[in-house]
């Protein structure tokens, strides 16, 4: 897990992908974290992906650094305390402009049943589950 965050993070933005319906729904992201030994993301109730979230938890993550590209299928899990939300806006205080922990905005999602595959054109694909 520790793998994947950090090369997410090296992404700078990722793209994180939903369903609504049967229609594909992708936008970049830039939050990601560990807390209490998950990877989190992040994102605010009033916005379009977290009620395709709550329809369908399934998501796909895809971004590039340095020549790789990671593929991530995972299953989103909604953390409501306050401690988690917390936890990512320290990590990423440019978002306390747009969030606070208790605006009943701010959402944090875990990852759980994750398959992340990390490829290149020169190696052979690196698959690490979680």
């Amino acid at each position: 897990m520790r793998e994947v965050y950090e090369f997410l993070r090296n992404c700078g933005v990722f793209y994180l992908a939903t369903a609504e319906g049967d229609q594909p729904r992708v936008r970049p992201f830039g939050a990601v974290d560990i807390f209490e030994d998950k990877l989190y993301i992040q994102t605010g109730k009033v916005k379009n992906v977290s009620k395709q979230l709550a329809a369908n938890p399934k998501i796909e993550i895809s971004g590039m650094f340095e020549g790789k590209w990671i593929r991530l299928e995972a299953v989103t899990v909604e953390d409501n305390r306050f401690e988690a939300r917390q936890h990512m806006l320290d990590a990423y205080p440019m978002l306390k402009k747009m969030y606070a922990a208790d605006d009943g905005n701010t959402e944090v999602l875990y990852l759980r049943d994750t398959t992340a595959t990390i490829c290149s054109f020169t190696e052979a694909p690196k698959v690490i589950r979680f």
